[in-house]
């Protein structure tokens, strides 16, 4: 049994466009994939998936697509690249961290405004509410 994938089935295992899969071949942030002797269609390996979510993971944390591709050039020259990629990752790391910082001061500025709605809302359903007497 054959457990590559096709091009469609990939792309919905990932989550992406087959035109994205073109594309990162096309732009070399993968290297070419098999291709069936017989129709000559893409074949995707689970190490070609395995490959393809990590990029997936850079993107869809703001990495910038010519980053990407020193990534994958790093790569593709084998374990004399190590420090270089690990470094790059620490520094789109510290990168998403700022941001995090950046999210979660504006979440907090979010959460003080509802709860001043939510206050002002109570404040003014308290007041038209009828007074009870004894």
């Amino acid at each position: 049994m054959d457990d590559r994938l096709t091009i469609q089935e990939a792309a919905a295992q990932l989550g992406v466009s087959t035109h994205t899969l073109r594309y990162y071949e096309h732009e070399g942030l993968i290297q070419p994939v098999e291709r069936s002797e017989s129709s000559g269609h893409r074949l995707y390996s689970s190490s070609d998936l395995g490959w393809l979510k990590f990029l997936k993971c850079l993107r869809s944390t703001g990495m910038p697509i010519r980053e990407i591709k020193r990534y994958a050039d790093l790569y593709s020259q084998g374990e004399s690249t190590n420090s270089e990629r690990r470094a790059l990752l620490e520094m789109h790391r510290e990168r998403l961290l700022a941001s995090l910082d950046e999210l979660n001061r504006s979440l907090e500025a979010i959460d003080y405004k509802i709860a001043y709605y939510r206050q002002l809302e109570e404040e003014h359903t308290s007041v038209l509410q009828p007074a009870e007497h004894e």
